[in-house]
C-alpha cells in the first residue's frame, strides 16, 4: 500500500458514518426552524417581489473583475428594489421542501443557511433609518428598532469604521448556529463562517451591478455586535458587511 492510499483508506475510516460521533439530527432531536420567530405584531414592510425586482443586464466576468472593496459612499439613497434585489441575491428563498429545508441564492452546509440578516438601514427610500430584520421565507422586512444612538452604537461596536455611519445600509449577519451544529456539530462552526463567505460575496456582486459598492468587516466587538442585533444563547454576529452608492467620479480639467 503507497501513501496516497493509506491516507485514502484513513480518511475513509474516520469519515464513515460508524466512526462519527451521534448529531442531535440522528438522535431525533427536532430540527431547529427554518427561520427565528418574530413577534405577531410586528411591522412587516413588504419587498419587490422577487420575480419583478428589475436588475441590470451585466457581464458577469466584467463585474466580478472590476468589483472593489468600497468605503467611501455618495448620500445617495437606495431604491426598494435595489434592496430587495441585495437581500433576494444574498439569502432570497427559492422553495421550501417538505422534509423541510430551504433552497437559497447561496449555498450552505446542507442546506442548513443559519443567518438572520439585520439591517442598519441609513438612507433607503420609502424606509425610516432604523435597524430591520429580513424575513427570508416571507421576503419582508421586520421593523425591529429606531433610535437616534443606533448608527452610533453599531459603528461602535464596528470600532468606529466611518463607512458603517456613512453607509446607505450595513449588513449583519447573525448566525443561529443551532441550525448547522443539529446536523454537523463538530464542524458546524466552521461550515457557518464559510457559508458567511458565501452570502457576502454575492453582495460585492450584487452591488457592484447595481452601481454601489461592498466592504466586508470583520473587525467588530463580538458583544457590542451581538448586543445590538439582541442574539441570545449561542447566536452570533458573523460578519458584518457596509453598502453604498458609488460617488460620481469628478472628470480631472
Amino acid at each position: 500500500m503507497n501513501a496516497s492510499e493509506s491516507i485514502g483508506r484513513l480518511f475513509l475510516q474516520r469519515t464513515c458514518d460508524e466512526h462519527l460521533p451521534p448529531t442531535p439530527q440522528s438522535q431525533g432531536v427536532p430540527e431547529p426552524p427554518l427561520e427565528l420567530p418574530y413577534p405577531a405584531d410586528g411591522h412587516l414592510i413588504p419587498l419587490v417581489p422577487a420575480g419583478e425586482i428589475q436588475f441590470p443586464a451585466v457581464d458577469l466576468r466584467a463585474i466580478m473583475e472590476q468589483r472593489q472593496t468600497l468605503r467611501r459612499y455618495s448620500e445617495a439613497a437606495l431604491s426598494l428594489n435595489e434592496l430587495s434585489a441585495l437581500l433576494w441575491l444574498t439569502q432570497g428563498v427559492k422553495r421550501v421542501t417538505p422534509r423541510p429545508i430551504t433552497f437559497r441564492t447561496v449555498p450552505s452546509a446542507g442546506s442548513r443557511h443559519p443567518f438572520e440578516t439585520f439591517l442598519l438601514v441609513n438612507r433607503v427610500e420609502g424606509l425610516a433609518p432604523g435597524l430591520y430584520r429580513y424575513l427570508a421565507l416571507e421576503h419582508a422586512l421586520l421593523e425591529v428598532r429606531r433610535g437616534e444612538g443606533l448608527v452610533e452604537e453599531i459603528t461602535h461596536a464596528c470600532h468606529d469604521q466611518s463607512q458603517v455611519r456613512n453607509s446607505a445600509v450595513t449588513f449583519l449577519w447573525l448566525t443561529d448556529i443551532e441550525r448547522t451544529t443539529w446536523r454537523y456539530p463538530e464542524r458546524g462552526y466552521r461550515y457557518a463562517h464559510l457559508d458567511a463567505g458565501h452570502v457576502c460575496q454575492n453582495l460585492y456582486l450584487a452591488a457592484e451591478a447595481l452601481g454601489c459598492g461592498a466592504c466586508a468587516i470583520a473587525s467588530y466587538n463580538d458583544d457590542l455586535a451581538n448586543q445590538a442585533v439582541g442574539a441570545v444563547g449561542d447566536q452570533f454576529v458573523a460578519y458584518v458587511a457596509s453598502v453604498g452608492k458609488r460617488a460620481p467620479v469628478t472628470p480631472k480639467a
